[in-house]
């Protein structure tokens, strides 16, 4: 799940946009009256296989999920994203510009997955703030830091390593929950206000 390094060249349609509507007013980091939303849209095959097409399904419901609940409570981020399905890709991977490949393993194509590879498009564990603020094994910005010791207690800190933070990373399937992935949004978004 780390950020994409190269992307596969595919051979592929025009782009399909998938809805993702943004809902009401953000919670945390930034301007509550923010226009910037995160919107996404599925590159797709002219002729998709019954593979791709259950593929396509399953990724749009992960990624509408996941956009919406990025929409909700990121306090204005904004980014333009461009989704894929690569069956040669291990797991699913996000880079910084703003792509993100779900591999054939249909148990990532989930929004827990989908939260993750968002974050890494934004910066998480791809930007030069990751490694100004999180470089050493704990996340410095001061946001961020707060915002883990409200959920945690006074002595809590986000960990960071191999371009991932925990806790609330949503870095692995047992670490979902409804709480957790409102606290991984909002946690990227004071990271990105802390400079991420």
């Amino acid at each position: 799940m780390a950020a994409a390094v190269a992307l596969a060249a595919l051979a592929l349609a025009a782009p399909t946009p998938a809805v993702a509507t943004p809902s009401a007013s953000p919670v945390v980091a930034g301007d509550p009256s923010a226009a910037a939303t995160i919107t996404w849209r599925l590159e797709r095959a002219a002729n998709p296989t019954a593979d791709q097409l259950d593929a396509y399904n399953r990724i749009t419901s992960a990624m509408n999920a996941a956009v919406a609940r990025y929409n909700n409570l990121s306090g204005g981020l904004g980014k333009s994203i461009t989704v894929r399905y690569d069956p040669s890709v291990p797991t699913a991977d996000g880079n910084i510009n703003g792509t993100i490949r779900f591999g054939a393993n249909r148990s990532y194509m989930s929004e827990r997955t989908a939260l993750h590879e968002i974050a890494h498009t934004i910066g998480v564990g791809t930007s030069a703030g990751w490694s100004r603020l999180g470089g050493g094994g704990t996340w410095t910005g001061a946001q961020a830091t707060a915002l883990v010791r409200q959920y945690d207690g006074s002595g809590a800190v986000l960990s960071t390593g191999g371009g991932h933070f925990w806790p609330y990373g949503l870095n692995y399937d047992n670490e979902w929950s409804t709480t957790n992935a409102d606290r991984h949004v909002r946690i990227v978004a004071a990271m990105v206000a802390d400079g991420l």
